[in-house]
This record gives C-alpha cells, structure tokens and sequence, in this order.
C-alpha cells in the first residue's frame, strides 16, 4: 500500500491514549501505517499502544512513547490534546515537528449550562494558534467533526463522514485529504486557509448539540463535490 505512489508515512498521535487520538491510531494501524502514540505519561502511553494493537491483527506497528520522541520519529505528527494542554504541548514539540506537516484536530470547546460553545482564541483558532507556536511545520486542520465512538467501534467497518481539511500549504492538504481516504468511508475534501478553521472548529459545538439531541454521532457530509473531490485530491 502506498499513500501517492509513496510509501505510507509514519504516524505520531499525540494524545492518543484519548477518544480521537486512539480511534484515529486504530484506524491508521488497521490500515498498515506505523502509528506511535504519545503522552506525557509513557507508561499510559504504551497501555493504549496495545489495547488498540488487541484488536489489530493486521496492524503494521503500534507502540507508545513520550511526546517529543513522538514527534521527533513520525513523518506526520497529529495533535489531538484537550484544548487546555494545546499551546504548551506545542511548545514542547516545535524542534521535534520543524519541517513536518502537523495535523491540529483540535476543537476549543467551553460549557456551561446552555451546553457546549466555541470561546474565543486569541490567534482565532486552535489551527492559528498551532502554526503560530510551529512556524516551521507545516499545520493542516482536520477531523473536527469525526466521532470518536464509531472510529475505535471496532465492528464499524466504515465511517461514512467528510473531513474538512485546510491549510495554508497545497502539498501538505494534499497529503492530508489522502491520509483521510485510508480510513474507509471518509472522504478529505479541501475548505480552505487556516484562516478559516475557527468557523469549522466551531462546528463542533453544533455537532454535540446535535447528537445530545437525537442520540446519535452525526458527522458532516458535502453534497455535490464528489468529481471534484477525486480529481483535486
């Protein structure tokens, strides 16, 4: 298998040991792609790395470690902390990510007891915030809007859901939208700069609403870009 007619790349999760970061580092794993997991707490770490193996028998490799040594050995390095650990776990990786691309999965969620809203960020999105503190990686915003429930379902055979992929570097999106496709079900479908990732970070809140109110783990579909979705990828 390869990822545009290239060798799959290398995976480094950080935050995989929480609901997204592990159903993304199921999927990718499934898929034949190294996935390293990383947290603050190694040991964590490595439980998740093979809880998550348990139900791979395909899997290529899937282990656990810190979170620079994450970053500094993955190809890719996907951020999916809690909003509140974001920046200072940027801080810490910004040697290890430099050159790299980052994908931010971020979503900056408040609740109170209207339920959940997006709060402001100073930089205007967690994406933003993110290539302010690596300005030397190249930061691709993606899967806010993915459930983290049918990602590690491990009878789901499909996710059937659109990811919005933005970023300010087209080779980077490009190689992002096609990370997307390996999982089965998903499409990545290019929306835009970063610029615009507050609006679709902010999505989310609508999302949960949504599911709170029907019972469910709806996603986002786009209608009417499936040409030209396969052909710009």
């Amino acid at each position: 298998m390869q990822l545009d007619n290239a060798p799959l790349p290398s995976i480094g999760i950080l935050g995989g040991t929480g609901a997204l970061g592990g159903g993304l580092a199921y999927r990718w794993a499934a898929a034949g792609l190294p996935v390293t997991i990383g947290s603050r707490n190694e040991e964590r770490a490595a439980e998740a790395a093979a809880r998550i193996s348990s139900g791979i028998p395909t899997a290529h490799s899937l282990t656990g470690t810190g979170l620079i040594e994450c970053a500094a050995n993955a190809d890719v390095v996907v951020v999916a902390v809690p909003w509140d650990a974001h920046r200072e776990t940027l801080e810490q990786i910004r040697d290890a990510a430099r050159g790299k691309v980052v994908i931010d999965v971020v979503n900056p969620l408040a609740f109170d007891k209207g339920g959940a809203y997006a709060p402001p960020v100073e930089e205007g999105s967690a994406a933003q915030q993110a290539q302010a503190v690596l300005p030397d990686s190249h930061v691709v915003a993606a899967f806010h809007h993915v459930s983290s429930v049918l990602l590690s379902d491990l009878t789901a055979e499909t996710v059937d859901t659109d990811v919005m992929v933005l970023g300010d570097d087209a080779e980077s999106t490009r190689k992002v939208q096609e990370l997307v496709r390996l999982i089965p079900g998903m499409r990545g479908i290019y929306a835009g700069k970063l610029r615009t990732a507050g609006a679709v970070e902010g999505l989310t809140a609508n999302l949960i609403a949504v599911n709170r109110r029907y019972k469910t783990h709806a996603g986002v579909g786009l209608t009417n870009v499936e040409a030209v979705a396969h052909a710009k990828a």
